[in-house]
């Protein structure tokens, strides 16, 4: 008989987990609360940068079926929660995401079915949070009647030599049983399943990854400011220490940080550290203030580059090109493309943007259009600020034809152009 999997939540992260387990022959459901993504992908339409909508087609192909009904949940050995977990007040997690998936999920909840949780959040979710809801709204009990475990995502939107098939997946159960369960699931179409000694352990994990990067991705970027400074060149630095083969990984700076992971997972490690121990985890929170002010930065290396044109930063154009929180995919999340918008705005700027993947852009309470005339666009603005290098931007022929250009990116063969 058939294995049934529903991967509840059909986005970035589950509707690529969908696939590769449609692929491995078993029977899936995407459940998702959106009926416009749920008909679109019955359509074979994709919404997600990594798949096309041929991808989607060969999922309908093989089985899977996109559903707003939680019916599909009591049919099920194996429901993966991928829910977004933001930021609420003041930076705090937000579980409410989690904690909605996670009353549904056990409202229609069978014996012995396997329930994984993959979105990123602090230590402690899935057994404080998870496991208590599932239990009291199915009145099962784990590891006699259900298994639970967490398991973190590791996409990264965009990227092609690593996916899902071939990134080691961590997962680490409430039970011994558990993680061997869940791990059994994930080698039907992952080629190396690490088995942790808990849920505790495989969620820090995920939070010191991107903690990992945050960190230096704040070093680099205070780097800059002080090569700057010093009339240093930080790309020039940068690449000489990327020449030493060990003791180095090579980090980038640039106009802030976008996504889901950056920006906001270090947060739930310092929120739970101030929570349960009273202290600040200071390199994380010295690394959000670093990073938080990037676009602010770059606002005023804007202003001086005009101030050497005698024009102000005030009544002047400014041009974005790049509006993603990342190179070539249409991902907005967390973009520090729009911090740096509004600075601009706050300073007097007239804020335009040229983007081939986002048309149109949600900035400062109004929808603002992607110039569809590059040329002309580039010509009319007094200043030019590459955000994102997306391949359909020639950097060297745009920094060419702009009065002012500057670019976050270090791509730009001008070095004085460069941030």
């Amino acid at each position: 008989m058939q294995k049934v999997a529903t991967i509840v939540g059909q986005g970035y992260v589950g509707l690529p987990l969908a696939q590769e387990a449609a692929k491995s022959g078993w029977k899936v459901y995407g459940f998702d609360v959106s009926q416009r993504v749920v008909d679109g992908l019955n359509a074979g339409v994709s919404h997600v940068d990594d798949l096309s909508d041929s991808d989607v087609q060969e999922m309908l192909q093989n089985g899977y079926t996109a559903t707003a009904s939680p019916a599909v949940l009591s049919e099920s050995d194996v429901i993966v929660i991928c829910v977004p977990t933001p930021l609420g007040e003041a930076g705090s997690p937000d579980l409410s995401y989690i904690e909605a998936a996670s009353r549904t999920v056990g409202k229609n909840l069978s014996k012995n079915t396997i329930v994984i949780l993959e979105s990123t959040t602090y230590p402690g979710t899935t057994q404080e949070v998870c496991l208590p809801i599932l239990e009291q709204e199915s009145g099962l009990k784990v590891d006699s009647e259900i298994f639970v475990a967490f398991s973190p995502e590791r996409v990264d939107p965009g990227r092609t030599d690593f996916g899902i098939k071939n990134t080691p997946k961590l997962v680490g159960g409430v039970t011994p049983e558990s993680t061997k369960l869940a791990a059994n699931f994930y080698r039907a179409f992952i080629e190396n399943v690490v088995e942790m000694s808990g849920p505790k352990e495989a969620e820090t994990a995920k939070l010191l990854e991107n903690t990992f990067r945050h960190v230096n991705i704040a070093l680099v970027n205070e780097m800059a400011k002080v090569c700057h400074e010093l009339d240093i060149d930080i790309w020039e630095v940068i690449r000489g220490a990327a020449t030493k083969p060990f003791g180095y990984m090579k980090f980038t700076p640039g106009p802030g940080v976008g996504g889901h992971c950056i920006p906001i997972d270090p947060n739930y490690l310092s929120y739970e550290v101030r929570r349960n121990l009273g202290y600040p985890l200071r390199f994380v929170e010295l690394a959000q203030e670093i990073n938080n002010s990037m676009p602010v930065y770059v606002a005023t290396r804007v202003a001086e580059q005009l101030n050497d044109r005698a024009i102000a930063l005030k009544g002047s154009k400014v041009l974005l090109l790049g509006v993603t929180y990342k190179k070539n995919i249409a991902d907005q999340r967390e973009s520090p493309a729009l911090p740096l918008a509004q600075e601009l705005a706050r300073r007097g700027a007239e804020v335009s943007y040229i983007d081939p993947y986002v048309d149109t852009w949600n900035f400062n309470g109004h929808e603002i259009a992607s110039e569809k005339d590059w040329e002309a666009a580039i010509a009319a603005s007094d200043a030019v600020v590459l955000l994102q290098h997306h391949n359909e931007f020639d950097v060297n022929a745009i920094s060419a034809a702009s009065s002012t250009f500057l670019d976050t990116t270090g791509t730009v063969d001008d070095v004085r152009r460069r941030l």
